[in-house]
């Protein structure tokens, strides 16, 4: 396909999803659904407009998905307002964790066991569809900084930290089909750069750089009383940037450097409220260009307000939130749309049975295993068993695999069971979420993801109908 058949096709697409929102919005199915579906309409099933592989795309397929994740993690830092020592993120460590590590051994042992998979394979494959995807999973994740509820916190932070702690295993994995047991000193040193330094050095990188910028952006803003003018889209880029580049320099995993530089972003924002409970950018409505707020309802700040800390860290905080937002769904439609397509190249039926054993047994059961009912209720602790959605995290991992080293004869298996995974885990989680979590949140009236409060002269008009 050429860049005008591209333009022609996500044009639609989008089109599509604008002026159907209205209906979309009362089917049981997600828009990542929809954008797969478009895929395979558009793919060698459908139209017939693409032709080319998974192994031909993965070059480029790798930075695209790479700057999806990116943003991404970086978004949900941001809406994570609670203390890294609360309770709340108990759940994240564990899920992040131990739960990721018993989903990839018990996704492994199911691929070797049923399928007969080489353990190098069964391994990769397992590291690959570990993390649950921070860029897929947004209709189960807080909405908002007081969104505290227990279930979509801890997918948050787990998805927030795993597609940094998955990333260990995915070469522990490569490794292992390259070196074996022949070369056994390559594991301690794996477990020393990949795990104990990296994993701890890219969150302190991220967390101290993000908290930084963030007091020093928000004092410069407020001394010269400039926030409603200032780019602060600019300013998530360049921490994005940086806090990747410096991680990656001292070798850690950048992706825990850039969701804990959201994370650290966000504790600067708690600092300059004066840890109000209340977060700045709900303070800060409405301003002109930053905010949903009707013009007429606004009108331009006076410079004392413009000059106040809080008022600065809250138009920081909402631009960076509304420009992270519009890019991390722009690329899912496009990279969700881009594995429908190859999905008929590389559709493979074990999938299936690698899905639902994952899906059904692995995940859940470690769940109960190790959440148990200690810090969520029953029925919490089944949705959040339930909720590991795999999506634009294990396509990045693919094809960085596919990028670096993996053997040819082990890439048809991994390529096709892969894809085919994230494609089921997006149709049966696409399909099962909005129910479960309207039934969940009919039953918890506490759990519902109420829009933040806004004076009543100032609130836009509904958009229902």
């Amino acid at each position: 396909m050429s860049f005008l058949d591209w333009t022609a096709v996500l044009s639609s697409l989008l089109l599509i999803l604008a002026l159907g929102s209205a209906y979309l919005r009362w089917l049981p199915v997600s828009t990542s659904v929809v954008c797969l579906a478009f895929g395979l309409a558009i793919g060698p099933l459908g139209l017939g407009l693409w032709h080319q592989g998974f192994e031909e795309v993965a070059p480029w397929m790798e930075h695209l998905t790479e700057v999806a994740v990116l943003v991404s993690l970086f978004v949900t830092g941001l809406k994570l307002r609670l203390p890294l020592a609360d309770p709340a993120w108990r759940n994240a460590y564990l899920l992040a964790g131990p739960v990721m590590l018993l989903c990839i051994a018990g996704t492994a042992l199911a691929g070797r066991w049923l399928f007969g998979l080489d353990w190098g394979v069964a391994l990769l494959i397992g590291a690959v569809l570990a993390p649950t995807d921070p860029v897929l999973a947004g209709l189960v994740q807080v909405v908002h900084a007081r969104d505290f509820d227990r279930v979509r916190y801890a997918l948050s932070g787990e998805a927030g930290l795993n597609d940094g702690t998955a990333f260990p295993f995915v070469i522990f994995a490569l490794s292992f089909m390259q070196y074996g047991g022949a070369q056994a000193e390559w594991l301690g040193a794996w477990a020393l750069h990949r795990l104990l330094w990296a994993v701890p050095a890219g969150l302190l990188i991220g967390y101290y750089l993000g908290r930084l910028i963030g007091r020093l952006s928000i004092y410069l803003r407020a001394k010269h009383s400039d926030s409603t003018l200032s780019p602060n889209d600019f300013l998530a880029l360049a921490l994005i940037g940086m806090a990747y580049v410096l991680a990656d320099l001292v070798g850690a995993w950048g992706f825990l450097a850039v969701f804990a530089a959201g994370v650290g972003l966000r504790r600067a924002e708690f600092s300059s409220s004066q840890h109000a409970k209340i977060p700045a950018e709900e303070k800060a409505l409405p301003v002109i260009g930053h905010m949903s707020a009707p013009v007429a309802a606004t009108g331009k700040a006076d410079r004392s307000k413009l000059s106040n800390p809080t008022f600065a860290a809250g138009v920081l905080m909402g631009d960076m939130l509304a420009f992270g937002n519009l890019v991390e769904r722009s690329l899912e439609v496009l990279l969700v749309t881009l594995l429908g397509v190859l999905l008929s190249s590389h559709w493979d039926a074990r999938a299936l049975g690698l899905g639902l054993v994952l899906f059904v047994l692995v995940r859940p059961l470690s769940v109960r295993l190790l959440l148990g009912r200690h810090w969520v209720s029953a029925a919490q602790d089944r949705l959040i068993g339930w909720f590991g959605i795999r999506g634009i995290g294990s396509l990045y991992y693919l094809a960085y695999a596919l990028n670096h080293g993996l053997a040819p004869e082990a890439t048809g298996d991994c390529v096709d069971i892969t894809l085919s995974v994230i494609a089921l885990s997006i149709l049966i989680h696409g399909v099962t979420t909005q129910p479960l979590l309207d039934r969940y949140e009919r039953s918890n009236p506490a759990s519902r993801r109420e829009a933040p409060d806004v004076p009543e002269k100032t609130k836009p008009r509904s958009k229902a109908g």
